[in-house]
């Protein structure tokens, strides 16, 4: 893994740098320069058409029993913060806010419009707010992130573990090696050039790969051991990331959600079932 961050470079240039990036992605054949290969991201070619079943998903969820509250454990007013994934917001996460008001805990809204800023900023905004979160109820903050949400959520943990009770990623891909679509990535490096005051308004050349020393991309390479229970939920047909990469390497902290697409996992009857177990569950 390089040691050195582009932008820590001597006589660093960020119109540059975002100039090469620009050359690179023109060039699909480009080997050379400080972007044409990332260890810590790899592409996976998922089967991405799956994604397509995500509209059913959604669908099915309510008119399922569990979304309203029917044969699950209650919670006892614990708060949870619920994180959204790439290039998503709270309105996307509000069914899953809606049900955990339900069945007794109390859903927080992480303040994202658009998940496509620094993931390093908005790290630190989402520890402030736990903080915030845990003067107010005297209670230890339960984290859950959807995708890339989940991966914010490590670092919010590691940031805070003393305020946090546990964490539940969803088809997060967490592990050493991000392992995500090529669409995917080059979405993300686009946002870094298109960016403006809505979308990746904070992005540098180097955001989101091993290049950047930020916490974030520090604690996906690298976390540090931390008491607090992490517990992950993926699905083998997840269309966007490998699933490998979304699993914690305990097996008895994994539950897989048969047939569930990657987007559908924020809404599958499946994943509702598995976060009520493990938001039940003694740690």
């Amino acid at each position: 893994m390089p040691q050195q961050s582009v932008e820590q470079t001597p006589g660093y240039d960020a119109g540059a740098v975002m100039a090469q990036l620009l050359d690179h992605l023109e060039d699909d054949f480009d080997d050379t320069g400080p972007f044409a290969h990332d260890p810590s991201i790899e592409d996976t070619y998922t089967p991405i058409w799956r994604e397509a079943i995500w509209p059913t998903e959604f669908m099915a969820l309510h008119w399922h029993p569990l979304f309203w509250g029917w044969g699950v454990e209650r919670g006892h007013d614990q708060p949870v913060l619920v994180i959204p994934g790439f290039i998503a917001n709270d309105l996307i996460m509000l069914p899953m806010r809606q049900w955990l008001n339900r069945i007794g805990y109390r859903a927080h809204a992480a303040n994202i419009h658009w998940n496509t800023s620094c993931p390093d900023q908005t790290a630190s905004d989402l520890a402030r707010q736990v903080e915030s979160i845990h003067r107010r109820t005297g209670k230890k903050v339960i984290l859950v992130g959807h995708s890339l949400g989940g991966m914010l959520a490590k670092t919010v943990m590691l940031k805070n573990p003393e305020l946090i009770d546990r964490v539940i990623t969803v088809g997060s891909p967490f592990r050493d090696i991000v392992e995500a679509h090529p669409l995917v990535l080059k979405v993300w490096d686009y946002l870094k050039i298109g960016k403006g005051d809505l979308v990746g308004r904070n992005l540098k050349a180097s955001c989101g790969t091993g290049y950047c020393l930020c916490d974030f991309t520090q604690n996906m390479i690298a976390p540090a051991a931390v008491d607090v229970p992490q517990f992950a939920i993926y699905s083998r047909n997840d269309g966007i990331v490998g699933w490998q990469s979304c699993a914690e390497e305990d097996p008895s902290k994994n539950i897989e959600v048969n047939g569930a697409s990657h987007m559908g996992l924020a809404f599958n009857i499946g994943s509702y079932r598995a976060l009520a177990k493990r938001l039940a569950q003694k740690v």
